[in-house]
C-alpha cells in the first residue's frame, strides 16, 4: 500500500476514534485513542473468528507497517522535542542529582531486577527464554515513556517540583533505557562479555548524544537570532529534530537524548533570547498541534497491534505476571533513591507512590520489542511488553488523578 493511503486511513481512525472519544468515554486524549483503538481491534479479532475476512485484512496493513521504524526514526524525534521545548532548564538543573539518579541508576536497577526475577518466573507459568533475552525485556520496559507520561500529566495538577521529576526523568531514562537495550541487543550473538565494550558503547550513545544535541542547538540558536521570520525560524526547528536524529544515527549515538538536549537549548535560550512574541506564539502553536497530532497516530497504532500479537496461553500468562514485576522493580528502584535524596532535601509524602504509579510505558517499549530479531523469544517479548503497555495506559494512566487529588504534604526530612 502506498504511504499516503496508510497516512489516510491511520488519520481517518484517529479522527474517527478521538471523536468517539470526545462525545461518549470523554477519556483523556491519548487514553481515549487507545482505549477506542484497542476495542476497535479486538471487534475486528471477533468478527474475523465468525469468518466475516476482515481480519486478515486489517492484520495484513498493520503488518506492513515498521512501527519500530515509524516511531524510533519517525515520530519519537519530534515528540520528545516539542515536550523538552517547554521544560525550564533551572528547574531541571534544581533537581539534576534527583532526575540524573532516577533516569540513570533507576532505569540499570529495575532492568536488572526485571531481567533476573523475570528469568525464573517467565519459566515456571511455562516459557522457558534465554537470560539475556530477560535483560532486554527489563531494558525495554524499565524507561517510562515520555509521551505517554506528558499526555497523562496534562490533566493532573501536581505540585511543580513533582512533576519536574516525573517529566525530566521521562525525557531522560527514555534515551537511558534504548541505549541499555542496544547495548544489551549487541551482547546477543557474542559468546563472551566485555565490560569495557559495555561501557565505551554506553559512554558513545549517552554522551555522544548530548554532546551532538547541545553542539546543533546552539547552532540552531545562533542561526534563530539573525532572522525575525516565523516561517523561517519554525522551519530551523524542524530542520533541527530531523537532523539531529539523522546524524545521531550516523554517528551511532543517542537520538533520543540529541533531541532532548536540542529542545532543551531552544526552549529555554532560543525562545526568550532569539524569538519575537509572534514568532513565539506561532512556534507553540505549531509544535503543540504537530505534537496533539503524532501522539493521535501512534496511540491508534498501539491499539491496532494487538492485532498482529500472539496469543499462546504462556505468552499471556507471562503478561500477566509481568505486570506486577515491572511495578515493583519501579517502586524499588525509586523508594531507594528517594530515601538516600531525603538526607539532604525534602520530598512530598508521596513521591515514591506517584512517581511509581505515574511512570507510565508507552510506545517506545513496544517499538524496542519489536525491533528484536523473528523468532520465538521475540514474540514472547512483544506480547508481555503489550500486556505491560496496556495495563500502564490504561489503569495507572486512568487512575493517576485519584492518587494526585489526594492532598499532598511535605515529609519533614531537612534540605
Amino acid at each position: 500500500m502506498p504511504l499516503i493511503h496508510t497516512l489516510t486511513i491511520l488519520i481517518c481512525l484517529a479522527a474517527l476514534f478521538s471523536y468517539v472519544n470526545h462525545r461518549l468515554l470523554k477519556l483523556p486524549m491519548t487514553i481515549g485513542l487507545m482505549a477506542v483503538s484497542l476495542a476497535f481491534s479486538l471487534i475486528l479479532l471477533v468478527l474475523g473468528k465468525l469468518s466475516f475476512g476482515i481480519e486478515a485484512d486489517a492484520q495484513r496493513f498493520i503488518g506492513a507497517i515498521d512501527f519500530n521504524e515509524a516511531l524510533m526514526h519517525g515520530m519519537l524525534g519530534f515528540l520528545l522535542f516539542a515536550g523538552a521545548l517547554h521544560v525550564k532548564l533551572d528547574d531541571l538543573l534544581d533537581l539534576k542529582w534527583v532526575i540524573g539518579s532516577l533516569a540513570l541508576v533507576g532505569t540499570i536497577v529495575s532492568s536488572v531486577l526485571i531481567g533476573l526475577v523475570g528469568y525464573v518466573l517467565f519459566d515456571l507459568v511455562g516459557l522457558s527464554l534465554p537470560f539475556l533475552y530477560c535483560l532486554l525485556f527489563g531494558a525495554l520496559i524499565s524507561p517510562t515513556d515520555p509521551i505517554a507520561v506528558m499526555g497523562v500529566l496534562r490533566q493532573a495538577r501536581l505540585p511543580k517540583a513533582l512533576e519536574m521529576k516525573i517529566v525530566g526523568e521521562s525525557l531522560f531514562n527514555d534515551g537511558v533505557g534504548v541505549v541499555m537495550f542496544l547495548v544489551i541487543l549487541n551482547l546477543v550473538p557474542k559468546d563472551t562479555i566485555q565490560v569495557t565494550d559495555v561501557v565505551v558503547l554506553f559512554a558513545k550513545e549517552a554522551a555522544g548524544g548530548a554532546a551532538l544535541g547541545g553542539a546543533l542547538g546552539y547552532m540552531a540558536y545562533r542561526m534563530l537570532r539573525s532572522v525575525d521570520n516565523y516561517q523561517v525560524e519554525i522551519l530551523i526547528t524542524l530542520a533541527l529534530v530531523m537532523g539531529s536524529f539523522g546524524m545521531a544515527d550516523l554517528l551511532h549515538t543517542s537520538g533520543p537524548i540529541a533531541v532532548v538536549v536540542a529542545g532543551l537549548v531552544i526552549g529555554n535560550y532560543g525562545r526568550q533570547l532569539a524569538m519575537s512574541e509572534a514568532t513565539r506564539e506561532h512556534l507553540d502553536n505549531f509544535w503543540e498541534l504537530l505534537d496533539e497530532l503524532l501522539n493521535a497516530v501512534l496511540f491508534v497504532l498501539i491499539g491496532l497491534e494487538v492485532l498482529v500479537l500472539s496469543f499462546k496461553q504462556p505468552y499471556l500468562l507471562a503478561g500477566l505476571v509481568a505486570i506486577p514485576l515491572v511495578l515493583t522493580a519501579r517502586w524499588l528502584s525509586v523508594v531507594l533513591q528517594i530515601r538516600l535524596f531525603s538526607l539532604v532535601r525534602e520530598f512530598t509524602a508521596r513521591t515514591v507512590t506517584i512517581l511509581t504509579w505515574g511512570g507510565l510505558r508507552g510506545g517506545v517499549s513496544v517499538a524496542l520489542a519489536l525491533s528484536l530479531p523473528p523468532g520465538h523469544s521475540r514474540d514472547a517479548l512483544v506480547t508481555i511488553t503489550y500486556a505491560v503497555v496496556v495495563f500502564s495506559i490504561l489503569v495507572q494512566g486512568l487512575t493517576i488523578n485519584r492518587i494526585v487529588r489526594e492532598p499532598i504534604s511535605s515529609t519533614s526530612t531537612p534540605r
